[in-house]
């Protein structure tokens, strides 16, 4: 956990409430860590530039826990973070929207000839996806592949319940075009 070597650094400083905060993080980064990590995964193509960003989310969280009012809401707060850091790694072309493989999940045994078909269709979705708009693209991914509720994606995103429902639908559409076998 390299976060909480930088976030250490600064113990003597601290306050009660760096602690708790610190604790808060801790117990964050044990349960969304992997989770974040294959959602940064989808929108990169190296897994450990997703790692850095995930590392670095923690950071800038601690920094800013003191403004999240719930710790509820800790996750979104951290789930939005990832999502800006790396828009900001793809717009500085440090990464790319090639994610072969981030989608297959590896508890679940596939055999040869049908990890040939899985990674075709996979690279097949994965393209069509990149095609889409980026908030059609952010919205499909949190809404069907870390499979959140809309206002969770809402409140993720800071847009809208009906914009999420409207960037999901759009977005489908767009993919059903993208997908169809040429006629």
């Amino acid at each position: 956990m390299l976060w909480l070597a930088v976030v250490d650094a600064q113990r003597d400083s601290w306050t009660p409430e760096d602690l708790a905060r610190r604790d808060l993080l801790t117990r964050l980064y044990d349960e969304q860590a992997v989770a974040l990590v294959r959602l940064a995964r989808i929108f990169t193509d190296d897994r450990a530039g997703a790692e850095d960003i995930v590392q670095e989310a923690f950071i800038r969280l601690f920094h800013a826990t003191h403004r999240i009012e719930s710790p509820d809401r800790a996750v979104s707060y951290l789930r939005s973070i990832v999502l800006n850091l790396v828009r900001d790694e793809n717009r500085r072309g440090l990464m790319s929207l090639r994610h072969q493989d981030a989608m297959i999940d590896s508890r679940t045994p596939i055999q040869p000839d049908e990890q040939i078909a899985t990674s075709e269709s996979q690279a097949e979705v994965m393209d069509a996806l990149s095609r889409l708009s980026r908030r059609q693209r952010e919205c499909l991914v949190l809404r069907f592949y870390v499979e959140m509720s809309e206002s969770d994606i809402a409140s993720t995103l800071g847009i809208s319940p009906n914009s999420v429902k409207t960037h999901c639908r759009r977005g489908l559409e767009s993919l059903e075009r993208l997908l169809e076998p040429a006629s």
